[in-house]
């Protein structure tokens, strides 16, 4: 409009633009999805990683977040430059980032020694085991223990880092496009990263450094450590650049330098702008709902995993799998639709409120029978609730040893010495190993036999129920549903100008409010839970054995507690501001900015 014929761009410049945007737009998806999966990857190998270094829950769930210290430091200085820079470029110096951060959290592997788990020589009598079981590990305390915590720690910090420049940029380019479907992105990486994670995990973690025949457990085995490094290393080498050419004229790069030195001069100081957005009341109070949210799904998306293994006593593949296939895609699901309807349907901002509140109640609802579906703690020879335990065998047991058994009576032992086992059985085919004569285990009078493993979960038949309930398509949609229409809802709220800011703003306060500290919270609760710990070097490392009970009722009332607590802006202020905007053609979910 008010242009010379002459200064229209031809019809090969319009569909050559379109081209360009297109191809943009799918690698910057494909970009999202590979920095997505590497952070998911993490998550879905947490429980491995804890056994493997010997970490605690508040451990892993701090190294689990610090991927939110480095994002949290640069995000919002880069949001206030995102109009003063070169996008694109700054968005694949983030994919370089990316990539050296998937190998730097695999260097734990190559620079510790190879993994040993408990286990017993292979001679007929009791003696042999019992002095096998009493020996110390061979390589003693470990020095860099501490090292590869920080190699964690740095590698997680340079992926947050390189996440930065890319979700805000991402709604900026997108919401007018194709609002939605690069959100689903955002779950799709995670979905691909714990299917990876459930592959992965059925390696042995030391198939580089071991042959397959000095491996004598199974991914079933409650020892078992898979191949978590393999997920990063995979992830760090996926293609982050594409073959680029110059599309423009030098008039109109003159154009585009003259553009920006004007928007230069224009831009406010950062205080100013800061201010101005912490004074918008509905910009603040829904960031502060999505942060309610944010913080639950950041916690369970952490331990969910594990909390299927334990509860269920799956194995780690197996329960990223299910995570994998069914919990994430009913999330995708979520974001579509809600990209998808504020996108399509003109909701003013109570009609808005009111399909926010119904979705969290439904939610809230849809996790009450959860809180009746967990399992009981499994019977454990001579632990007692309070956390320690008594050896019932007279053998002298060592306590620094970990190999289950679960024996003939449905009594798990921490190990076959607990047990009083005094043979050893091993199949010629099957290679399956099965202890006997064990003089703590009497079944009708008789001295019983214990096979290795944890006992078989007496509640196998709520896994169905739990899955359907808490992980199928309703409970993820009813979540993500309204965090995709309060994001839209921020994203209208603020000054045209702004807007860039305003979403770096709202990761900012996500990531410190909610992303950062929920892990680590999670975390502590469920060590809250544990009866009892694994020492090394005399210091507390990961849980061998949960309160199922208690860990369970924890996560299910937090969550809970967050739906009900991710409420919308109050009345009074929703009306204010729709009388504002009473005159105006248009109908937003907020004050119209654009």
């Amino acid at each position: 409009r008010g242009l010379m014929p002459k200064q229209c761009p031809p019809p090969s410049s319009v569909a050559k633009l379109n081209f360009d945007l297109v191809f943009f737009v799918l690698c910057h998806g494909f970009l999202q999805f590979s920095q997505l999966m590497t952070s998911g990857y993490m998550k879905s190998s947490i429980s491995t990683i804890e056994r493997r270094f010997g970490l605690s829950s508040q451990t892993s769930g701090m190294v689990a977040s610090f991927h939110e210290v480095g994002n949290t430091m640069l995000i919002i200085f880069v949001s206030y430059f995102g109009s003063r820079v070169h996008r694109p470029r700054v968005i694949g110096c983030g994919a370089i980032l990316v990539s050296v951060a998937g190998l730097v959290i695999s260097l734990p592997h190559f620079v510790s020694p190879p993994y040993e788990y408990d286990q017993f020589s292979f001679g007929k009598d009791f003696l042999e085991i019992s002095i096998e079981i009493l020996s110390p590990p061979s390589h003693g305390c470990p020095k860099e223990s501490n090292v590869i915590l920080i190699l964690l720690l740095f590698g997680q910090t340079l992926l947050g880092i390189g996440g930065v420049p890319i979700q805000p940029f991402e709604i900026l380019f997108f919401f007018l496009f194709c609002p939605g479907i690069i959100f689903a992105a955002t779950a799709l990486g995670p979905a691909i990263a714990f299917i990876l994670g459930s592959f992965m995990l059925r390696f042995y973690v030391d198939i580089d450094k071991v042959s397959s025949a000095e491996v004598l457990i199974t991914n079933k085995d409650p020892r078992w450590v898979g191949a978590w490094w393999l997920g990063f290393i995979f992830a760090a080498k996926m293609p982050k650049e594409v073959r680029t050419h110059r599309t423009t004229s030098k008039a109109e790069e003159a154009s585009s330098r003259r553009s920006e030195m004007s928007s230069k001069k224009k831009q406010d100081l950062f205080p100013v702008v800061l201010l101005r957005n912490l004074k918008n009341p509905i910009f603040v109070m829904v960031v502060l709902a999505m942060v309610n949210l944010s913080a639950m799904i950041a916690g369970l998306s952490t331990f969910l995993a594990k909390f299927l293994e334990q509860q269920f006593t799956l194995s780690a593949s197996m329960a990223n799998m299910i995570l994998g296939a069914i919990n994430i895609p009913g999330a995708m699901l979520g974001i579509i639709l809600g990209g998808a309807i504020m996108k399509s349907s003109n909701f003013s901002l109570q009609q808005a409120t009111i399909l926010c509140i119904f979705s969290m109640a439904f939610c809230t609802l849809f996790d009450v029978p959860l809180l009746f579906l967990g399992c009981p703690t499994q019977m454990i020879a001579g632990l007692d609730y309070s956390g320690s335990l008594t050896p019932e065998s007279p053998c002298n047991c060592s306590l620094s040893f970990f190999n289950p058994v679960c024996g003939q009576d449905l009594m798990e032992y921490i190990s076959p010495c607990f047990a009083g086992c005094t043979k050893l059985n091993i199949n010629p085919i099957t290679k399956a190993i099965n202890y006997t004569e064990c003089n703590c285990i009497l079944v009708n009078g008789a001295i019983g036999y214990a096979k290795p493993g944890h006992c078989r979960s007496s509640c196998g038949h709520f896994l169905m129920p739990f899955i359907l309930i808490s992980q199928s398509i309703p409970n993820p949609v009813c979540i993500f549903l309204p965090s995709q229409i309060f994001l839209l809802r921020a994203f209208r709220s603020v000054k045209k100008q702004d807007k860039s800011f305003a979403l770096g703003l709202q990761f900012l306060l996500l990531r410190l409010l909610a992303w950062l500290p929920a892990p680590m919270v999670y975390g502590s609760a469920i060590d809250t839970a544990c009866l009892l710990w694994q020492y090394k070097c005399k210091k507390r490392a990961s849980c061998r054995y949960y309160d199922h009970t208690r860990s369970c009722r924890c996560d299910v009332a937090s969550s809970s507690q967050s739906c009900m607590h991710h409420t919308p802006p109050p009345g009074p202020l929703s009306w204010r501001v729709r009388d504002l905007k009473s005159g105006s053609t248009q109908t937003l979910v907020g004050p119209a900015q654009d």
